[in-house]
């Protein structure tokens, strides 16, 4: 499937300003609370950068396959167009923080899922944090196949005993957080978004998205 074109079309333009600015709100008030500003931190699957251009970090590396990431990201951050699962530029034990948002269901398969979690292990050191934001079919339903590129359903579940296979620690787990996409029922205003990511009460009823950080053994 040709990246570029599908994107380009699943997203229009002048909404991703707006994209930005939620995405800033979430790195600034919750996800920053994971990554120190000294961090290596690698965005897997980073697509228009939302998450790398606003976190903190030291060295920050943009992953994905359409080259149209480029674009995107903002000064400073390095680009890396390679599989996720044969990062060859990045060595083993290089980066304190990897994440990843919405990806893991476009791959074909649960094989390739296990082995992009096993090199994302691969380039952390010894108490750096994998983080995954992950549509939750268990609370998305049906919805999980309105987008001809997902392929494989995930729950919070399935995902944690994924990373706990691969000896990987479970720091946090959240079966739901966020709602399953931004044009869903989140507010965008910084302040809205800012409440709700203070309300876990919110999450329950609103979240299809599960939440998970694990830690490499050191």
């Amino acid at each position: 499937m040709e990246l570029q074109n599908l994107y380009r079309h699943r997203f229009d333009p002048a909404s991703l300003p707006a994209k930005a600015r939620l995405w800033k709100t979430l790195c600034d008030a919750f996800f920053s609370r994971y990554v120190r500003a000294t961090d290596t931190v690698v965005d897997i699957g980073a697509g228009y950068c939302e998450f790398i251009n606003h976190i903190p970090g030291s060295r920050k590396i943009a992953i994905d396959l359409n080259p149209d990431v480029r674009k995107f990201a903002a000064p400073g951050i390095e680009i890396i167009n390679e599989p996720c699962t044969h990062l060859s530029s990045l060595p083993g034990g290089s980066a304190n923080v990897v994440f990843m948002s919405n990806f893991l269901e476009h791959l074909p398969s649960k094989d390739l899922v296990v082995a992009t979690l096993a090199e994302a292990k691969r380039i952390l050191l010894p108490g750096g944090r994998l983080m995954i934001l992950q549509p939750n079919i268990r609370f998305v339903g049906h919805e999980y196949w309105d987008f001809i590129d997902h392929h494989t359903p995930l729950t919070d579940r399935s995902l944690a005993e994924a990373l706990e296979n691969l000896d990987m620690k479970i720091e946090v787990l959240i079966p739901r957080f966020l709602p399953y996409t931004t044009k869903s029922a989140l507010p965008q205003a910084s302040l809205l978004v800012r409440l709700y990511l203070l309300l876990p009460l919110a999450w329950r009823v609103l979240g299809k998205q599960a939440f998970v950080v694990a830690v490499k053994p050191g």
